[in-house]
């Protein structure tokens, strides 16, 4: 089940607030739960596989690695269903070929290309609306006043 919460938004992202002209309003998925990779691991072992969260926390930190070190190495890695990943750089751009070098890239980012599993996970999502992140907040403090209010009588 895939929490979301509507907000308002600006159809054009990256405008500053007192410059938005429209606004549309937008569904945004809630995080339920983070996992860290000792936790993920535990869930795939609980899955009935033949190793234990030692071992799959050890084959993911070690497949991290190696994907690292084959994107640094400029490979692109297709893990099947997973998906692939390469590296894609963010350059400085210049007005001749001649004074573009190496040191007009900035940045070196991996991208991972989604495999079919992954593309579109619409069909098998469910939804459940939930209130906004600030609308939970103002309603925790609504229920602490109350209870400070009650507190005092």
């Amino acid at each position: 089940m895939i929490n979301y919460s509507i907000v308002i938004m600006s159809t054009t992202p990256g405008t500053k607030k007192e410059d938005i002209t429209e606004t549309r309003a937008y569904g945004t998925a809630q995080v339920h739960e983070k996992l860290d990779l000792d936790k993920f691991a535990e869930h795939i072992a609980s899955h009935g596989c033949a190793y234990d969260r030692a071992d799959i926390s050890a084959i993911i930190t070690k497949a991290v690695d190696c994907l690292r070190e084959m994107m640094l190495a400029g490979n692109k890695v297709n893990l099947g269903e997973l998906g692939s990943f390469h590296v894609e750089l963010a350059t400085e751009g210049q007005k001749k070929t001649e004074d573009f070098n190496a040191s007009c890239i900035k940045e070196v980012n991996v991208r991972w290309t989604p495999g079919k599993k992954f593309q579109n996970l619409r069909a098998e999502a469910e939804f459940n609306l939930v209130p906004s992140r600030s609308a939970q907040a103002d309603a925790i403090d609504v229920i602490k006043n109350e209870e400070t209010i009650q507190g005092l009588e």
